[in-house]
């Protein structure tokens, strides 16, 4: 266990690399060089990718731009009140299985595998998904598929895997690349279609909110409400990412929570004011929006701006979806072999999968997630749509569950942190929001759930004819499955084990803390804190 005195960081130091502690005294193989930088481009837009600005499109058409605001701004809230606990998490216990560890110790061991094992397999199809996503992506300009689709696909897995072979430094670098395209191309759309909506050229003329009054603000009525709450968090996805880094991170007691701070800026910038954009530019009749949640020419951003006939920069921004998409692959490596040797270190998996070499590189688990790319390939077969529909209907609650219960197991561990005589001022790092945000985000979570039922029970379109018995038996397993497993798994797990439901006087707070920190030098720390100057408290603390 480290002592904190032999770590102690001034507020005011930048990180170096002579102050880094490569190896983990916990964690065999894990080494922390993920820098501050790094975490906060991932924090920012590490898992951006399809989900934002594909399938938004497709939520913008079911419920139009009413829903998609109200619903954008409470799903928002609920991430920022998850990453704050991850957060709190992470600077406690930097370890690399924080979700499934933190389940177990403060819920249920049973629970904390079952959610492990749902999320991480979510991980393990998400690269498959997404480089079947780049073949889409790439058709917008290659119509005639000049080049075989099979050809990007080898292309982008090695470029992914090279760069996680290479290792977690590779991989940070990357991804401050492919956030700063992501923000730059974000930041740029906004601009341009304030100009558009103001009246400004290519199209002088004035939308204001127009589409909000023809066709409306609503769509479906409660129903498109309902599924743009449900389909609308899946965009949120990946968010969490950042609580997968926290053993590789230099100094996690430090950067970890100030990088969940830019989870605010990413939830304003990237989804509330780029979407209010869309939905001005935008209706939410427009054909090229319906029937197509996975296609690019159904991204509503490439649409809002092909509606202006600036089909270059419709291209051009194309591009940056395509960076995106290879990011979140490239992500989807990472978290998911990281999310196997905390699973193995927990001894929840077989041990082998949780071996690491001297540079950190957790070989088994790289290969699983190899062999799990491979099912891109699909696309060779005339069944592809159905069988990734299966594999995403798998995983597609897991991320819900994940933040529902994290929400939940930062609410006993802040019951179990009161109960031992303790105090958020113990805390190396407290969450803002405190006990009653995670009740708010579980809260909301469990909504989430249950409208996902309603909607798999009562889908849009029931009663027409082609909603056959047979389709709509269909849809609502491919929709709940996710619960399926994560049920199955938990009660295998209880009947196999018979681990008990862990009590408050039975949770642990102190083995696998990296630093634990004295309250005198959290005191100290507090007092340096208030001895800046003004404009260095307000950046510190916004950022």
């Amino acid at each position: 266990m480290l002592n904190v005195q032999d770590e102690k960081i001034s507020l005011t130091e930048q990180s170096s690399e002579n102050e880094l502690t490569d190896i983990d005294p916990i964690v065999k193989g894990s080494q922390r060089k993920l820098h501050a930088r790094h975490l906060r481009f991932l924090a920012l837009g590490g898992s951006i990718g399809t989900g934002l600005f594909i399938a938004t499109g497709n939520i913008l058409s079911t419920g139009g731009p009413g829903s998609v605001m109200i619903n954008l701004v409470i799903l928002s809230f609920m991430i920022v009140t998850v990453l704050f606990a991850i957060g709190e998490f992470a600077a406690l216990y930097p370890l690399p299985g924080l979700y499934t560890s933190c389940i177990s110790r403060f819920l249920d061991p049973s629970l904390g595998f079952a959610i492990g094992l749902d999320y991480t397999l979510t991980w393990l199809i998400i690269l498959p998904v997404e480089l079947t996503a780049v073949t889409i992506v790439i058709g917008y300009w290659d119509t005639e598929e000049v080049v075989p689709k099979g050809v990007w696909i080898v292309i982008v897995m090695l470029f992914v895997f090279g760069i996680n072979v290479i290792g977690v430094q590779a991989y940070g670098e990357f991804e401050v690349f492919a956030t700063s395209i992501k923000m730059i191309s974000i930041i740029g759309f906004i601009i341009f279609s304030i100009i558009v909506t103001c009246g400004g050229p290519p199209v002088n003329h004035y939308y204001g909110a127009q589409y909000w009054h023809d066709p409306g603000a609503f769509n479906n009525g409660f129903k498109g409400f309902c599924s743009v709450f449900v389909f609308g968090a899946f965009s949120f996805g990946g968010s969490e990412l950042i609580g997968i880094t926290a053993a590789e991170a230099a100094h996690p007691r430090k950067q970890l929570p100030r990088a969940c701070k830019m989870v605010i800026y990413r939830v304003l910038i990237f989804f509330i004011l780029a979407l209010f954009m869309v939905t001005l530019t935008v209706p939410y009749d427009d054909e090229a929006l319906l029937g197509s949640s996975n296609n690019p020419r159904a991204s509503a951003f490439v649409l809002a701006i092909k509606r202006t006939g600036e089909h270059t920069l419709a291209s051009v921004f194309n591009g940056a979806i395509l960076i995106s998409v290879i990011s979140v692959a490239n992500s989807a490596v990472y978290a998911s072999s990281r999310l196997m040797v905390g699973m193995s270190q927990q001894k929840l998996i077989p041990k082998f999968m949780g071996y690491m070499d001297s540079k950190g590189r957790p070989w088994p688990a790289m290969l699983l997630s190899f062999m799990f790319g491979c099912l891109a390939f699909l696309v060779y077969s005339t069944s592809e749509s159905e069988v990734f529909s299966w594999l995403v209907g798998i995983s597609g609650l897991a991320t819900i569950f994940v933040w529902g219960i994290v929400s939940l197991a930062h609410v006993r561990f802040r019951l179990a942190w009161k109960a031992q005589n303790l105090t958020a001022a113990d805390l190396p790092w407290a969450s803002p929001l405190g006990i009653y945000g995670s009740i708010f985000s579980f809260v909301i979570n469990f909504l989430l759930v249950a409208g996902n039922l309603y909607y798999a029970a009562f889908p849009i379109g029931e009663g027409a004819p082609e909603e056959t018995p047979q389709k709509r038996a269909h849809d609502f397993f491919e929709s709940m499955i996710s619960f399926v497993v994560v049920l199955f798994t938990f009660i295998l797990h209880k009947l196999i084990t018979r681990a008990p439901f862990v009590r408050f006087s039975e949770i642990d707070l102190m083995s696998q803390r990296r630093d634990p920190v004295s309250s005198e030098q959290l005191q100290a720390e507090k007092k340096e804190f208030a001895a800046l100057p003004l404009w260095k408290r307000i950046t510190h603390t916004l950022f």
